[in-house]
């Protein structure tokens, strides 16, 4: 019991100097690089529409939900599902509604319009309790995409740099594209990750069990 509260003590420590960071992060990005980045990639943005056309938060979503449904009716076949598949299970429910927590409340909450908006004349600014599901901050994308990644680098360590290089291809296709400003995706990306390492950690509680080896094991009994 001792070592589990030490752990969590010291993993809360660790999460909360990350939040300052990251906080300070977002405000110096907020205030010094979004609207520079933003009139830099205005040239060459329309190039990359195409990608949210196929990759939006809509056909993701489908394919996370669709794939939930799979898994569950196989477990309802079968009797059981195999280590991963449960791990994908937990990851596309973290990633739905870490999406639906922040598209529809903490948008909401900021208000901070998008690029498309601000380059046409909105002002790059917090509306407190004045957004919308279209704001800005924080990404509900890189909220989405976190989340599902957090869960599986708190079980599988072998997917942690993998995943964080899929991360950072994501947020700079996010920000060049002009779906986001850079403070919309770091704050998107830090919140939805801290979710999918928490339902990792859950998870993993729940399950009795130790992190997964690079081997994609079941987790070893304590």
């Amino acid at each position: 019991m001792g070592r589990v509260r030490l752990s969590f003590r010291v993993a809360l420590r660790i999460w909360f100097l990350s939040l300052i960071v990251v906080s300070a992060a977002v405000t110096l990005s907020f205030l010094y690089a979004d609207m520079p980045i933003a009139l830099y990639c205005a040239r060459f943005s329309r190039h990359l529409h195409v990608l949210g056309e196929g990759l939006g938060s809509a056909v993701i979503l489908s394919a996370e939900a669709m794939a939930v449904m799979a898994l569950v009716l196989a477990r309802l076949i079968h009797g059981r599902l195999p280590p991963p598949a449960e791990v994908l299970a937990v990851a596309c429910l973290t990633s739905i509604c870490a999406y639906a927590l922040h598209s529809n409340a903490l948008k909401l909450i900021f208000g901070v319009p998008n690029p498309v908006d601000v380059l046409h004349g909105s002002a790059h600014a917090f509306h407190f309790w004045g957004g919308s599901p279209q704001s800005s901050f924080p990404s509900s994308h890189m909220a989405l995409a976190a989340a599902f990644a957090g869960v599986f680098m708190r079980l599988y360590r072998s997917s942690v740099w993998p995943l964080a290089i899929l991360l950072l291809v994501a947020v700079v296709l996010l920000v060049v594209g002009e779906w986001h400003f850079l403070s919309d995706a770091i704050a998107g990306s830090f919140l939805g990750l801290s979710t999918g390492l928490l339902a990792g950690e859950l998870w993993a509680v729940h399950s009795g069990r130790n992190s997964l080896s690079s081997t994609e094991r079941p987790f070893p009994d304590r």
